[in-house]
């Protein structure tokens, strides 16, 4: 699909994250570019050449996240309080594994495998969202695998709870 569901406060962040790239980084990194130039033979000059990266990337950031936001549904992230929801944190139980995990749905702006933070869009989360405690549910990875995993806790979060930087 051609959109990223964010919430209003992931508007904001990208929003605060551009304004920070225009008004403090770009004077800062064009200065940076003029200050190499002066160095002298732009052919050998390394500095010259990281600043010019620099005032790419950053470009490349800004327009980033100007198209994720043009492109951004809203979504509204409550959920019914017995409910798995955005935010929440929640104990699953891996049958095969014999083991509990802790997951937290998010937006896929904030999404970390490494804190076990997934995007409810991901084929895991949209499996699980709107669940309720003691739900069994079958995972399909892929045509020939699928595992049963079992809710066993949902702790309700909200998003002014989670403060992940926007990836």
């Amino acid at each position: 699909k051609m959109y990223n569901e964010l919430t209003e406060k992931d508007i904001k962040k990208m929003q605060e994250e551009i304004d920070y790239r225009i008004q403090v980084l770009r004077p800062k990194i064009s200065k940076e570019v003029i200050e190499a130039r002066e160095l002298g033979d732009l052919s050998e000059n390394a500095e010259y050449r990281a600043a010019r990266r620099e005032k790419g990337q950053n470009e490349r950031r800004i327009e980033f996240l100007r198209a994720m936001i043009k492109t951004a549904k809203i979504i509204d992230p409550s959920s019914k309080p017995d409910e798995i929801g955005m935010f929440d944190k929640v104990d699953i139980y891996f049958e095969d594994d014999d083991e509990v995990e802790t997951f937290e749905l998010s937006t896929t702006m904030r999404t970390d495998a490494g804190k076990n933070i997934v995007s409810k869009e991901s084929p895991f989360g949209r499996a699980i969202m709107g669940k309720k405690v003691g739900d069994r549910i079958l995972i399909k990875v892929n045509p020939e695998y699928s595992y049963y995993i079992v809710i066993k806790a949902i702790k309700k979060c909200y998003e002014d709870d989670v403060d992940v930087p926007l990836s």
